[in-house]
């Protein structure tokens, strides 16, 4: 077996007694001695502290590399104004999603994070498209995420300036002598703030935050249950090389610019399928927000049948949502049940469960907006 990575706060992790698993490579804490559901009720109510270093960090530069990265990215990245960042989609020649990432611009360069799993194909990707014009650095930094209603306090503490930043800007601060680079962001629904710090400061950074009285150390297990209830896809599960951004939901990834009648109209990988799927919705499936009556949670892979018992779909994602009181999935559909309030069928150990599709996120989005 390959011996598994570790982030610069493995050592910390065990401190804290956090329950280790194997996570995209590398040996990260699914939970600590709080418990999953209290993990995710203290994010919800407080303030929770994520290590997400396993992610993958890039800086891009050279000349127009706004417009270099929109032949990869279907995100209007010209337009992105300096201390802006953006959720942007690798697509595929096929239009299938090759991975989601976050895209900053930030000045003589761009900064990218990409999922763990992903980021070495990514890193490849961008390689082999852009490094004849451009430089692509992989950056070896720690990353934390200071999740939930009560983040602003913490960081009004620390450092005040990351407090002027709205949802979806980016900054570079220093906090405790360290330089930071800030983006008001997140994976929970919650305001909070995504941190990146030299990977030698990064578990003296995460113990000053620890220290404060509304923070808790949060592990994979809360993460995956809070995006879920914020109804954030996660790639390799709720999209993949053979699904569409169409099919997705992720319509808006799509910047008006790239879409035809936009001054830049396509010019990104796949652009002819799924610019035709946005225009004439002829994509056979979606995905939908999915929730149960009861307390049996639907778990992803269960098969999606219709009352007459006709397979229609399938669970991607799911589990009890904690801040909902029920079982919340997301899954794909046929495109006859992806209206809001149609009822299908989950199949749970030989039973059918009914499920309605609900709009999604399942809980109202926290994020700080000024």
């Amino acid at each position: 077996m390959t011996e598994l990575k570790q982030t610069p706060l493995h050592a910390l992790h065990r401190k804290l007694e956090a329950k280790m698993v194997p996570f995209a490579g590398y040996d990260m804490p699914v939970q600590y001695p709080l418990g999953v559901k209290k993990e995710h009720e203290h994010t919800r109510q407080r303030c929770g502290l994520f290590d997400v270093s396993h992610m993958g960090q890039i800086i891009v530069s050279g000349e127009n590399v706004a417009e270099a990265l929109e032949t990869l990215i279907p995100a209007d990245l010209v337009g992105l104004e300096k201390g802006a960042q953006r959720y942007g989609i690798f697509t595929s020649v096929d239009g299938g999603i090759i991975d989601d990432l976050m895209v900053v611009n930030a000045g003589d360069h761009f900064y990218l994070v990409v999922n763990a799993a992903c980021k070495d194909q990514d890193l490849a990707h961008l390689r082999l498209n852009l490094a004849s014009t451009h430089d692509i650095e992989p950056l070896d930094r720690g990353l934390l995420a200071l999740q939930g209603p009560q983040a602003r306090d913490v960081m009004q503490r620390l450092c005040p300036e990351a407090c002027e930043l709205v949802f979806m800007q980016h900054g570079r601060f220093t906090v405790a002598g360290h330089e930071v680079w800030v983006s008001r962001s997140g994976y929970t629904g919650e305001d909070g703030f995504e941190i990146s710090v030299a990977a030698d400061a990064c578990e003296a950074l995460a113990e000053l935050l620890l220290a404060e009285p509304e923070v808790e150390a949060i592990g994979l297990g809360a993460r995956d249950s809070l995006r879920l209830e914020a109804g954030l896809c996660l790639y390799g599960h709720d999209m993949d090389m053979q699904t569409t951004p169409v099919e997705a939901g992720l319509i808006w990834a799509i910047g008006k610019p790239r879409r035809h009648g936009g001054e830049r109209a396509g010019g990104f990988p796949g652009a002819d399928i799924i610019l035709h799927q946005i225009d004439i919705k002829d994509h056979s499936r979606k995905r939908v927000g999915l929730v149960a009556d009861g307390r049996a949670p639907v778990r992803e892979g269960a098969r999606l049948v219709d009352e007459a018992g006709n397979e229609v779909g399938v669970v991607t994602s799911g589990g009890f949502g904690p801040s909902v009181g029920k079982p919340v999935a997301m899954g794909y559909v046929s495109r006859e049940f992806e209206s809001s309030q149609s009822t299908v069928f989950a199949v749970v150990r030989g039973k059918q469960l009914p499920m309605v599709v609900t709009p999604t996120p399942f809980v109202k989005p926290g994020y700080y907006r000024g």
